[in-house]
């Protein structure tokens, strides 16, 4: 696998993933592209946006996070990797059940939860008016 700038620990941990679901560098078609937004004259001049596309699944990924075009290469594999990984395990990656984790906690209450909730309260308040120090 190519070099992309990155810690050798990081390299090896991409090439394991390209290893262990079958992801071959041939199967990526590769294109680079300008970045929009922020960057000055790199981002304007320079095509460093990354666009990949798994052939055998049709997956396609675009990176654009950083202003170096290898590093928006190493990134934009890993999130290949990912992505086929969730596909071919079937399990939930970390990223959806972080997802899904902040959407239970924002959900509204249910009423019994909000009745129960409420009731506690009442019942710690009352605990503390108890404590407080009895005036003539």
């Amino acid at each position: 696998m190519l070099n992309f700038g990155v810690s050798v620990k990081k390299h090896k941990e991409l090439c394991a993933a390209f290893e262990k679901y079958g992801v071959k560098e041939t199967d990526i078609e590769e294109n680079f592209i300008r970045s929009p937004g922020k960057g000055g004259q790199n981002v304007n001049k320079v095509s460093t946006a990354v666009w990949l596309k798994h052939i055998p699944s049709g997956i396609e990924v675009k990176c654009s996070k950083e202003r170096l075009q290898g590093l928006n290469r190493f990134l934009a594999r890993r999130i290949l990797a990912d992505k086929i990984a969730e596909i071919i395990d079937g399990e939930k990656s970390k990223k959806r059940q972080a997802i899904e984790k902040i959407r239970r906690q924002k959900r509204k209450r249910s009423k019994r939860a909000k009745e129960k909730m409420l009731e506690n309260k009442k019942r710690s308040s009352q605990k503390k008016e108890l404590r407080a120090k009895v005036r003539f």
